[in-house]
């Protein structure tokens, strides 16, 4: 077994402090690149961390970064030190709590800047646009502008629900594995909000399927009776966000059935693929 340190983390014979002459080739390196490797090197182990669930061991991180075990050392020993991984009760390394704070800020922005295009949206189509992302197997809006018309759809930024009853819901899971998918919805039956919603975990990964084959998804009252919404991925986005637009049932429908430039779909789609370009990394 490694040894440890006062901190509980693992430490390796070889891991040996840099000498002069590494510090300055990292150096060097760094000024080619225009940034800090240690830094990147970080966030990639939060990113490996986070694509095996927020859990794993130093040998699997190892092998899903590529990085040196003596490298990872180093790394993993500062992010415990600052709370952002820790060390759970069998030795493997865990997401931290202070990323909650950092994840729930980025998450308020993200709503921030997605707003001049739901905004766009919402004067194309004169309904209600919105923004989602999933978190913890739950849907969480982050971005709304609410139509201007007496009657329409409103959900307050910040609310959670469900994902398989919900378009951006749907919209979201299409974007992930089929297992990771299946995993969200669980074995089942899914809780029924109305006649309408799907209850079948089955009937709906084929629906998910239809979805990306097609580029939308509908929520025909699945959610709320009367209410209608279409809702797609936004291309690019770090992390699955999914765009729609929601109202009552006789005026989505309407939309839809628009024909040529003005069609829903393909201004929804234009209008996503603009924000997430502003989203990419």
């Amino acid at each position: 077994m490694a040894p440890t340190s006062s901190d509980g983390t693992e430490r390796t014979p070889t891991e040996q402090a840099p000498s002069e002459h590494a510090t300055t080739g990292r150096t060097t390196s760094e000024r080619a690149s225009g940034g800090v490797q240690s830094v990147e090197r970080a966030f990639q182990l939060l990113e490996a961390l986070a694509d095996a669930g927020g859990v794993a061991t130093l040998s699997e991180l190892s092998t899903s970064s590529g990085l040196p075990m003596p490298t990872i050392h180093r790394l993993v020993r500062t992010l415990v030190q600052q709370g952002y991984v820790r060390q759970d009760a069998t030795r493997r390394y865990t997401l931290g709590p202070r990323l909650i704070r950092l994840g729930e800020t980025a998450g308020r922005l993200l709503g921030s800047w997605a707003r001049p295009y739901l905004a766009e949206l919402m004067e194309a189509t004169g309904e209600t646009a919105n923004l989602a992302v999933l978190e913890g197997g739950e849907v969480v809006y982050v971005g709304q502008v609410q139509s201007r018309r007496s009657m329409r759809m409103f959900t307050e930024v910040g609310r959670r629900v469900q994902p398989h009853c919900t378009g951006v819901g749907k919209a979201l899971l299409a974007q992930l594995p089929v297992e990771e998918a299946r995993a969200v919805l669980g074995p089942g039956p899914l809780p029924a909000l109305t006649p309408y919603t799907v209850t079948e975990p089955e009937e709906l990964m084929h629906r998910l399927a239809g979805a990306r084959e097609h580029g939308y998804v509908v929520d025909d009252q699945e959610q709320e009776i009367g209410v209608r919404c279409i809702a797609l991925a936004v291309p690019g986005s770090p992390t699955p966000a999914a765009l729609s637009v929601s109202g009552p049932e006789a005026r989505i429908r309407a939309l839809e059935e628009r024909a040529g430039a003005e069609s829903l779909v393909p201004v929804m789609q234009e209008i996503a693929a603009r924000l997430g370009q502003v989203l990419a990394p």
